[in-house]
Parts: C-alpha cells; sequence; structure tokens
C-alpha cells in the first residue's frame, strides 16, 4: 500500500474523530460526573457499549469472569489490534486519574481504527478493563487468557507530559494485622499486648529498610486500625502496604525483607501476626520502542512533540505491566495539565474534565488510531514490532 493511501487513511481517521468529537465528549463527561469504584463501573460499562454498538461493533460482556470486563469487536481475520478502556474511579476523588478520558480516547480509537481495518483488512478490539485502581483487573484478565488474540495493545493515560513510553514498577499489596491482649491501659498496662505498638514497631522498621535499598524501590503504608479508646490497651492494629521495585526478582527480594520487619514486631511485642500478600502482582512495564516510535510520530502529525522516553518520569504501577509482558504494548501519556499537577488529586479530577483534557483524549484517539493504520496498512511495521517483543522477553543467556 503507497504511502499517499495511508495519508489519506490518516485523513479519514482525524476526520472521523472530529465528526465523533461531541458524543466523544458526552460519553467523557458523563462517566467523570458518575464515578465508580473498581468492579462497580456498570454504569459505565453500559454507555460505552451503547456507544460502539451504534458504531457496528459486536459486543461481549462479562469476560474473563469479570462482570464490569467487556469486549468489543469490529472487522475479522488478522492482525488483531486493541484499545484498552479503563473506567474505575478512586475513592473519595473520583476520576482524579482521568481514567474517563483513557475509556473516551480508547473508544474513539477503535471507532476510527475502523477505517484501516476495512480498508487493509484486520480486526479492531476495544476490551474494557475494570479495577486498574485498585485491584488489578487486567492481571486477573491476563491469567483468563482474554488478550490472547491480540497482535498489539494500545493504551493512553492523561498526565502532564507527552510521552510515548511508561516507567511502571512492579506491585504487591500486604495486608496485616496484629492481635494482642486488650487490659485496662492505667490500672493494668501488665496485663494486656499492645497491638498498636507492634505495627508502630514494624512502620518504624520500615523507614529504617528504606534507607538501604534501590533509589527506584518504593515501599509505602498506611495504619488502618490502631486501636479503640486511649484507656484500652489496643487488642487489635491493622494496616496496608505496598511494595515496588523495577523488577520482578528484586520485588521478592524485599517481600521477604518487608516481612521481616513484621515478624520481628510480633516477636517484640508478643502480638500475634498476621498477614496476607495479595496474588495479584502488577508486573513491571515491558515498552515496546518500535511501537511507541509510531504513536511519537503520529502525534508530532498532530502537532504535539511527544518524547519517546523522560528519565525523570516519576514512578508508578499499573496493571498494562502485566499485558506488556505478553504482548506488544503501549501506554503513553498526554499532558492535559501543568506539569506540577499530579494525578490522584482534586485539581487532576478538575483537568480530567477541562477543555485540555478533553482535546487531550481526542488527540491521543488520533495517534492510536493511526498507529493502527500503520500496523495494518505495513506488515513490517507489525513484525518489526513483534521481534522486538520477542527480544525483549527472551531470557538472557
Amino acid at each position: 500500500m503507497s504511502d499517499n493511501n495511508l495519508a489519506d487513511t490518516k485523513s479519514a481517521i482525524i476526520k472521523m474523530i472530529n465528526t465523533e468529537k461531541g458524543s466523544l465528549e458526552e460519553l467523557s463527561l458523563k462517566l467523570h460526573a458518575n464515578p465508580e469504584l473498581g468492579y462497580q463501573e456498570h454504569k459505565a460499562v453500559e454507555w460505552l457499549c451503547e456507544y460502539l454498538s451504534s458504531q457496528n461493533f459486536s459486543i461481549e460482556k462479562n469476560i474473563g469472569g469479570l462482570n464490569t470486563a467487556f469486549k468489543a469487536t469490529f472487522g475479522h481475520g488478522t492482525p488483531v489490534i486493541g484499545f484498552l478502556a479503563e473506567y474505575d474511579a478512586l475513592p473519595q476523588l473520583g476520576h482524579a486519574c482521568g481514567h474517563n478520558l483513557i475509556a473516551t480516547s480508547a473508544a474513539g480509537a477503535a471507532v476510527a481504527s475502523c477505517l484501516a481495518a476495512k480498508l487493509y483488512g484486520g480486526t479492531v478490539c476495544l476490551i474494557g478493563t475494570p479495577a486498574e485502581e485498585l485491584s488489578g483487573g487486567k492481571i486477573q484478565m491476563v491469567e483468563k487468557g482474554v488478550f490472547k488474540e491480540l497482535d498489539a495493545a494500545l493504551i493512553a493515560h492523561p498526565g502532564n507530559e507527552d510521552i510515548a513510553t511508561t516507567q511502571a514498577l512492579a506491585c504487591v499489596t500486604l495486608n496485616v494485622e496484629y492481635f494482642g491482649k486488650e487490659a485496662h491501659a492505667a490500672a493494668h498496662p501488665d496485663k494486656g499486648i499492645n497491638a498498636l505498638d507492634a505495627i508502630v514497631l514494624a512502620y518504624t522498621s520500615l523507614n529504617s529498610l528504606r534507607q538501604h535499598i534501590e533509589p527506584s524501590a518504593r515501599i509505602h503504608g498506611i495504619i488502618t486500625d490502631g486501636g479503640e479508646a486511649a484507656n484500652i490497651v489496643p487488642g487489635h492494629s491493622a494496616g496496608t502496604f505496598l511494595i515496588r521495585s523495577q523488577t520482578m526478582p528484586y520485588l521478592k527480594e524485599l517481600m521477604d525483607r518487608v516481612l521481616d520487619c513484621f515478624k520481628s514486631a510480633a516477636q517484640a511485642t508478643g502480638a500475634r501476626l498476621e498477614y496476607r500478600f495479595d496474588k495479584s502482582i502488577y508486573a513491571p512495564m515491558n515498552n515496546n520502542l518500535a511501537l511507541a516510535n509510531l504513536y511519537v510520530k503520529n502525534m508530532d502529525l498532530l502537532g504535539r512533540k511527544t518524547l519517546l522516553e523522560d528519565p525523570d518520569m516519576n514512578f508508578g504501577s499499573t496493571d498494562m505491566g502485566n499485558v506488556s509482558q505478553i504482548l506488544p504494548s503501549l501506554h503513553g501519556y498526554y499532558a492535559i495539565t501543568r506539569k506540577e499537577v499530579s494525578g490522584h488529586t482534586e485539581e487532576f479530577a478538575s483537568a480530567a474534565c477541562s477543555v485540555n483534557g478533553l482535546k487531550g483524549a481526542l488527540d491521543a484517539a488520533k495517534a492510536m488510531a493511526m498507529t493502527a493504520a500503520d500496523l495494518f496498512s505495513n506488515s513490517t511495521n507489525l513484525d518489526k514490532v513483534k521481534i522486538e517483543f520477542q527480544k525483549s522477553t527472551r531470557p538472557s543467556a
């Protein structure tokens, strides 16, 4: 297929998303005004599926055994290019991570990519992925084989810079409880076993440990229960902690070191420790630079100068990392606010329904759809993406 034909296809993609602007903005604002927590995103799924059905996508709900996961498909044959939608919100803060925009950009990209699928052959697939924030819905979906038919997966996230790759850390959640013995804190403190002392001692140990771990690793958490009343020796305490690292082997090493902090506090205080590591472990992001380079060029065509990588980018975690371990994946960022504004804040939640936020989502939709056109139209592009993925996942000698 000639470069002129591809350029015409990309122009048609831009025009189509511009035509759909009103519908996509309405969808985004409805999602923003009706935030739903993970696995409770019933309205979001209904509205997204209604929109995609109106664009001649076939819909399959409850995929991977998850009530708020779905798959929308258009076309037939290979390649199969997937766009992933997130739509869960944060407790209290609502869409302070901009997942309403992620869902909107995925829907716009999927609909516009149908132009390329019809022209060159192939299948467009939008997969709705719930509970990214707190439970890692994609992790369960990977385990259920939901993504195995895809040749590539694309997602774009709102942020404060235009970047084509993501530095995401492996992450696991640790829930702990201490069980002591209640007693009158003034009259008979000697009769009690202080569960609050145990978790405070463990917390202090973690602060000491943090001085001696790799610079990119993170350990942080909260105490969720510290007792009932000041005049009662606390008989129960609890906390939730996150452990993050750049690699899975180092994450497993840190898990042991962190657990030792809690075990030693139990031994020191006499409180009994119960703990549970979440089964769902977020994997680090395996960026595919061949795919990211295509996205960068398409963002540039839209007038958004986009970095391929940013060495100063702050570390977080995403269940998209698990997807990137099994197939070529793109997880880009597009700016919707000032660089000093962080996600998971009220200011970012406001940006997620702003003019800049909506424009960013539409630009990301165009760039992702144009990247899909690069893959549909030229098998060499997809071959390069797949070869890089194979090299990145090949065990070192």
